[in-house]
């Protein structure tokens, strides 16, 4: 109580305004007893790698483009913000492998690890086909600890294996090197099956076939928003507005200290500081700036977030005439082996993909490829001009894509998706209890426990409940 007999209403900060922060702030604005809550975003919009833009006239993502439907943390929040009416599901999912002259059919995979040995020859060759088929009588794998999972596949399988198509489709996820990617981290089940399943191709046959089930309910794996995922984060910021929430942009945090209150944040030009006090902080941004400003005030912490590498990409987004689409492309588009040396990792026909960007485009048609893996950052050196020229020269070989654009965007994504090397998990077991010995701070985001926009969501309501607690307790112990 304060000394007019009012209750004190308590503030939490959350640093950071991607889809996890803003998370955050939704699940703590939407209680009865909500806090006061103030939302620090270093950039000039919220959003982080959700993004939205127009083509020509034609609505586009220019980040993440769907999320999981069969989690249900995204697809709540998406109806819980007021755009129920408007989610969507992708008309075809049907992606491809380019491979030497042409685009393969992708066989039966576990996030790229073959379920059906009979079925990968097209893609591997009858050699490394056949020596997939073999590990089903090799030793049980002992999986004591997490190892990554290219390599383990490629003891397990064979280099091809890894090379065409654990490589391809991870790559899609993180842009980065099946080589150095945890399997724990990155395919979970995958790791928690191995651990009973007598071999690889056991397990994945397993999945599979629990996979197969739980498409025949009917429940589709992805969902979208008529008119681009991004919609997701103006909606969610004018719910939020509505709710009180005060959101800052342009509020680089620079280091937050203990007080004997709580928590203040240093904001603001260095010249001219900004202190913002807090009863509690949920820190919400990628690993390297979160290092940064816990170096103080959660040393042990830093040290393992600033470990964390990021890989950094570019999407180029593509115009183009209906009539001018080769007939023979067919499906929702293709992904790139990085072996086949390629400056695309891949390409989504989005107006095939979704029925909202085929309508909204008239007779035009937007598709969109996907640029750099980690370690090739001078890709994303060249012109926006170079990079639409070298992707347009790509599906002119992979599909038959001879006519010229009719317009482009070229989106950079500098450090924009972090790497989950072996060992990631347990890393964030120790981030987690270090700032667990801070009362009423807490953390979330990509670079902890999935990428994925309902990861993420997740992670930031987890984030609120602990932060929730905290506050609960300091009102027990109110005079």
């Amino acid at each position: 109580m304060g000394e007019d007999g009012a209750v004190d209403v308590r503030t939490v900060v959350v640093v950071g305004g991607g889809v996890s922060g803003l998370a955050a702030a939704h699940a703590l604005a939407g209680e009865p007893d909500a806090p006061r809550i103030v939302v620090l975003e270093g950039s000039p919009r919220l959003g982080g790698k959700l993004a939205g833009d127009t083509l020509e006239g034609v609505p586009v993502d220019l980040g993440a483009e769907s999320v999981l439907a069969r989690r249900p943390e995204a697809t709540d929040l998406i109806k819980a913000v007021g755009l129920a009416d408007d989610v969507v599901h992708p008309a075809t999912t049907s992606a491809g492998l380019w491979i030497g002259d042409r685009i393969r059919a992708i066989p039966p995979t576990v996030m790229g690890v073959p379920a059906d040995p009979a079925t990968t020859t097209d893609v591997l060759g009858p050699e490394a086909a056949d020596r997939v088929a073999q590990e089903a009588g090799l030793p049980q794998p002992e999986l004591t600890e997490d190892v990554a999972i290219g390599r383990f596949v490629a003891e397990r399988m064979g280099r091809a294996v890894t090379d065409k198509l654990v490589d391809p489709l991870l790559g899609g996820v993180y842009a980065g090197r099946a080589e150095e990617i945890s399997l724990a981290a990155a395919v979970p089940e995958l790791y928690a099956k191995l651990r009973t399943a007598p071999g690889l191709l056991a397990a994945t046959t397993e999945l599979r076939a629990a996979s197969q089930r739980r498409a025949a309910d009917g429940a589709p794996v992805f969902a979208g928003i008529r008119g681009g995922i991004n919609r997701l984060i103006t909606a969610l910021e004018q719910d939020l507005t509505s709710r009180g929430v005060e959101i800052r942009r342009s509020a680089t945090v620079r280091r937050i200290t203990r007080t004997p209150d709580g928590y203040e944040l240093v904001t603001g030009p260095v010249p001219a500081p900004t202190l913002v006090k807090a009863d509690a902080v949920i820190v919400a941004t990628p690993a390297t700036p979160a290092a940064r400003m816990l170096a103080d005030l959660v040393p042990a912490a830093s040290v393992e977030l600033a470990a964390i590498e990021y890989a950094s990409m570019a999407i180029v987004t593509l115009a183009v005439r209906k009539s001018d689409f080769p007939a023979s492309a067919t499906g929702s588009g293709f992904l790139v082996p990085s072996v086949e040396g390629r400056t695309i990792k891949a390409s989504t026909y989005s107006f095939a993909k979704w029925q909202w960007s085929a309508e909204a485009g008239g007779d035009l048609a937007v598709l969109r490829c996907s640029v750099g893996r980690l370690g090739e950052e001078y890709v994303l050196q060249r012109s926006d001009e170079e990079l639409v020229a070298l992707a347009s020269a790509d599906l002119r070989q992979a599909i038959g894509l001879e006519a010229p654009v009719v317009g482009s965007l070229v989106t950079r994504w500098g450090g924009g998706l972090p790497q989950y090397a072996v060992g990631h998990l347990d890393r964030v077991d120790r981030v987690e209890r270090a700032v667990a010995e801070q009362p009423g701070l807490a953390v979330c985001g990509a670079a902890y426990r999935g990428v994925g926009i309902a990861a993420c969501v997740a992670a930031g309501a987890k984030a609120a409940t602990r932060v929730r607690g905290h506050l609960d307790a300091l009102a027990t112990m109110a005079p």
